[in-house]
């Protein structure tokens, strides 16, 4: 007799609630994974041990997902003499820009030679 499916055993306990609960936790998993990258980690783990009476075996199981953690947030500032930090390096120079306005009339189609 060949050995039964692992699936098979899974789907008894808790009445199949663990095998769905460990389906949406790797689906949870494969998306974290696919949004922000890293490795993450699914472990189901069963127990196994011979009831007290009439050779049953209690089967319990747990799942425990361990997603990647999310990517550190950051931001570049510069260091000023005081030693704060600012958005603007403070070594170089200012631009003074300025917003032109546009006018409505289209560009004129250029002749070529």
């Amino acid at each position: 007799m060949s050995a039964r499916p692992i699936t098979d055993v899974l789907r008894h306990i808790a009445g199949g609630s663990l095998l769905d609960h460990a389906s949406d936790q790797f689906a949870e998993l494969v998306r974290a994974i696919d949004g922000n990258g890293g490795t993450g980690k699914l472990t189901l783990e069963l127990s196994v041990k011979k009831a007290s009476r009439g050779g049953a075996m209690l089967v319990t199981g747990k799942s425990v997902l361990k997603k990647p953690a999310d990517e550190p947030m950051e931001a570049m500032l510069f260091a000023t003499p005081e030693g704060n930090l600012v958005a603007d390096d403070p070594r170089q120079q200012k631009l003074d820009l300025k917003r032109v306005e546009s006018t409505d009339t289209p560009p004129a189609d250029l002749k070529t030679a």
